[in-house]
């Protein structure tokens, strides 16, 4: 019996999602699907429109089984949130690992991964951090250095974490080609931006012509990262900041200034911005804040302690009963006690259900989600 991973985020699934699951289906017909699901946050340091469970059932409609990408790799940087991902599917004995990027290009991806490891590499990357690049801007640059090309995109640099993860692994690493800009605010095509759509739902427009028909139901009730303000903002003014995952020395106090005269959410981003920290580095500063994950909690959550069931079918569940016995990591399906990477998931699933709560269920008493076919 053989798989094949994807991993996302599903903020919103819609059309150019559905696109990516069919072209997986054409290249590997006899596989079993396995989604690597980021749940209620995303790893650009937002809030998911829908939470995890609704995103399982729509994502059951297409794929085998779904598994969770736990919050403490979920909401990381690049090289974090594709070391997460991959082990997981590792550990499933996935086949092979299917992804979008705009260059479209694994034999690129796997020269830069060649260049990485390289001390020219490293001598450059700090160069331009010396010089106050962001981190992302002086990888790029270090490898336009090098290679005379550069990588821009946010998918592109997860696709090379992918590829970097997958190295020596046996996976095979297949990109799929995105159909679309990711940074498009327009809705000019049947495949569009998750930006697009995200940014439509905030302005109140229909966006039923670009999702699926449950993930538009589902949609009728999301949710934005500025409902969340007031309690960042309570979080940022009352406490001592500094110990939260990816706020970085020095950046607090210029967080508790920006604060005190931001009106939203958007406005405090602004302000904090500088050359050094990207839009979404200071995204993730601000989640972990929110969601109280402490840099203490990050080191000692550096490897997959488990794989979490969200959901499956018929197909899923022989899959699972298949690799079981074999599989190096720990498969669950009900809450276990005393385990703090679970532990954290149920914190900031309940921080994520203080605003709008639409189930009234708690993380622990969440139940898989099972499709019949």
């Amino acid at each position: 019996m053989k798989s094949v991973g994807i991993i996302c985020e599903y903020n919103p699934f819609h059309y150019g999602h559905e696109y990516h699951i069919r072209k997986v289906k054409e290249l590997f017909p006899n596989h079993k699907i396995i989604l690597v699901l980021n749940g209620d946050f995303t790893q650009r340091g937002d809030i998911s429109l829908i939470n995890k469970w609704k995103k399982t059932e729509i994502a059951l409609n297409y794929v085998d089984l779904v598994v969770e990408l736990p919050f403490v790799f979920g909401t990381q940087s690049a090289d974090v949130f594709t070391f997460g991902a991959i082990q997981i599917l590792k550990a499933l004995k996935a086949k092979a690992v299917v992804f979008g990027s705009e260059s479209d290009d694994i034999h690129k991806f796997e020269e830069f991964v060649d260049i990485q490891n390289s001390s020219e590499y490293d001598l450059l990357v700090k160069h331009y951090l010396n010089l106050g690049y962001n981190y992302p801007t002086s990888l790029s640059k270090a490898l336009a250095d090098i290679s005379g090309s550069e990588i821009k995109s946010p998918n592109d640099l997860l696709a090379l974490g992918y590829v970097r993860n997958l190295k020596g692994s046996g996976i095979k690493a297949v990109s799929i080609k995105r159909t679309n800009d990711y940074l498009s605010l327009e809705l000019d095509n049947r495949i569009v931006s998750g930006t697009s759509i995200r940014n439509a739902l905030k302005e109140g427009k229909d966006v039923s012509n670009y999702v699926p028909l449950l993930s538009h139901y589902f949609l009728n009730n999301s949710k934005f990262i500025d409902d969340y303000y007031d309690l960042l903002k309570y979080k940022i003014i009352s406490e001592d900041i500094s110990k939260y995952q990816s706020v970085d020395e020095g950046i607090e106090s210029r967080i508790k200034k920006s604060v005190l005269v931001s009106n939203s959410y958007e406005e405090l981003v602004k302000n904090i911005k500088t050359k050094r920290y990207t839009y979404n580095k200071i995204c993730r500063m601000l989640l972990h804040i929110l969601a109280g994950f402490t840099k203490e909690e990050a080191a000692r959550c550096k490897e997959i302690k488990y794989i979490r069931v969200l959901g499956f079918n018929k197909e899923g569940q022989k899959y699972l009963n298949f690799i079981k016995k074999n599989c190096t990591i720990p498969i669950i399906t009900k809450f276990e006690k005393n385990n703090e990477m679970l532990d954290i998931e149920s914190r900031v699933s309940s921080i994520y259900n203080l605003i709008k709560c639409d189930d009234n269920l708690l993380e622990h008493e969440h139940k898989v989600i099972k499709k019949d076919d």
